[in-house]
């Protein structure tokens, strides 16, 4: 399986088990928190896609799903707002209060959507192209996709784990 092949795979596998999360979830759900201070399903899922979005448009040197007006809106944030979750507080996860699980559920669908369409183009000569050099050493494309992947699949399994605790409380 080549490099595309399984990052199209485990991209794909990203967002259905962020929809099964998301599938049937009461509205109060996504804002519910384990202890003051834990994540919410609502932060975790916004986060993963986040993660994704801006991660990938670096990689695809394009703009972010997240820069169109829409998103801010649904989400209720402010349109200057590019944060992605990195070093959020308690406040911040708290004040991410989206109406639905739809809006989270859109949004990835979106940048997964966008990031299976950059994957299709990929050229597998590029994996080895440095993105970042603030790392030592420095982060090749073929380390930042699956650093997005491993991220990404560790949120997804931490909001599943949420929606369990929420559904024993």
């Amino acid at each position: 399986m080549t490099t595309v092949a399984l990052a199209r795979e485990l991209f794909s596998n990203i967002r259905e088990f962020t929809h099964d999360v998301l599938d049937g979830l009461p509205d109060e759900a996504l804002t519910w928190r384990p202890d003051p201070d834990g994540n919410t399903i609502a932060w975790l899922v916004w986060h993963l896609a986040r993660v994704q979005d801006d991660h990938v448009a670096g990689l695809a040197d394009g703009e972010q799903v997240w820069a169109a007006p829409e998103w801010t809106e649904r989400f209720g944030l402010d349109t200057d707002d590019d944060r992605i979750g990195y070093g959020d507080s308690s406040d911040d996860v708290a004040a991410l209060t989206p109406d639905d699980p739809a809006v989270l559920g859109d949004y990835l669908d979106a940048v997964t959507d966008r990031t299976l369409d950059w994957l299709a183009g990929a050229d597998g000569d590029d994996w080895d192209r440095i993105v970042d050099r603030n790392w030592d050493p420095p982060v090749t494309a073929r380390v930042r996709l699956a650093s997005i992947i491993s991220d990404d699949m560790q949120h997804v399994g931490q909001a599943a784990y949420l929606r369990g605790m929420y559904e024993r409380r």
